[in-house]
C-alpha cells in the first residue's frame, strides 16, 4: 500500500507539472462554464442536470488527454525497466498511476462545485440528482482512466495511447448507441448491447436514480480494464 501511495503521489506531481495537465483543465474549465451558462437561463429549471450530459461528452477526449502519458512515457525512456525491478509489483503500479489520475480528475470536477454554488444561490435546485449526478461523472472517469491506463500500458507512442482510449470508449458510447438500433441485431443481444452504453448508465445517476446495476457495471468495467492493463505489465516481464 505504501509502495502505491509513493507512486500516485509521484504521478500526481507530473500530472500537475505537464503542459497537457493545464491545457485539459482549461479546456473542462471552459467547455462545462460554457454549458452551464446556456443551460443557466429566467425559466428554466435549476439543475445541473444538461451541464452533467455536456461534461460527459467532453470527458470522452479530455480523459484520454489525463492517461495517455501515465504508463507510455515510462516505456518510451525505458524507466519501466527499473520500476519493474523495483520492489513495487504490477498491481501496484498500474493502481498507483490509475489513482493519480482519479484524484487529477477530482480537481478536474471542481469548476462543476462553483457552478453548482451559483445554482443554489441563484434558485432553489433539487440537490439530490445534483449529487447523484456528480457521483456518475466520478464512476465514469474511473472507467475512461481504466481504459486510459491499459491503452498507455498498450504502448510506448503517447498518441496512440490516446487514439486507443478514444476509440475504445466511442465504442461503448457511439456505437453501443446506433448498433443496437438496426434491425439484423437480435432482441436478447440489442437489451446487452444498452446496457454495456455508458452514457446510459450514466444517466440515471443524472435523473438522479441509484441503483445497484448501475454501480456494477462500472465497477466491473473498472476493474476490467486495470485488469488488462496488469497483464500487458506482466507480459514485458517475458520478454
Amino acid at each position: 500500500m505504501k509502495a502505491t501511495l509513493t507512486l500516485m503521489r509521484r504521478e500526481l506531481a507530473s500530472l500537475f507539472y505537464s503542459p497537457i495537465g493545464y491545457v485539459v483543465l482549461a479546456i473542462f474549465a471552459l467547455g462545462s462554464s460554457l454549458v452551464f451558462y446556456i443551460g443557466f437561463a429566467p425559466g428554466n429549471h435549476a439543475t445541473m442536470r444538461v451541464t452533467y450530459s455536456g461534461v460527459v461528452w467532453l470527458l470522452i477526449f479530455l480523459a484520454p488527454a489525463i492517461s495517455m502519458r501515465l504508463v507510455s512515457e515510462e516505456l518510451s525512456r525505458g524507466t519501466i525497466e527499473r520500476l519493474m525491478t523495483s520492489p513495487i509489483n504490477d498491481v501496484q503500479i498500474v493502481l498507483g498511476k490509475w489513482l493519480a489520475a482519479m484524484l487529477f480528475f477530482a480537481v478536474l470536477l471542481s469548476p462543476l462545485v462553483v457552478q453548482i454554488i451559483v445554482l443554489e444561490l441563484a434558485a432553489d435546485p433539487d440537490l439530490g440528482p445534483i449529487f447523484t449526478g456528480l457521483l456518475g461523472l466520478l464512476l465514469v472517469g474511473c472507467l475512461y482512466l481504466a481504459i486510459g491506463v491499459f491503452a498507455s500500458a498498450a504502448t510506448e507512442n503517447q498518441i496512440i495511447a490516446f487514439l486507443i482510449t478514444v476509440l475504445v470508449i466511442c465504442c461503448l458510447t457511439f456505437l453501443l448507441f446506433f448498433l443496437p438500433t438496426a434491425g439484423f441485431i437480435p432482441p436478447s443481444v440489442r437489451s446487452a448491447m444498452f446496457y454495456a452504453n455508458v452514457n446510459r448508465q450514466f444517466e440515471d445517476f443524472n435523473k438522479g436514480l441509484i441503483d445497484l446495476r448501475n454501480f456494477v457495471y462500472f465497477a466491473s468495467m473498472t476493474a476490467l480494464f486495470l485488469f488488462l492493463a496488469i497483464k500487458l505489465l506482466e507480459s514485458r516481464r517475458w520478454r
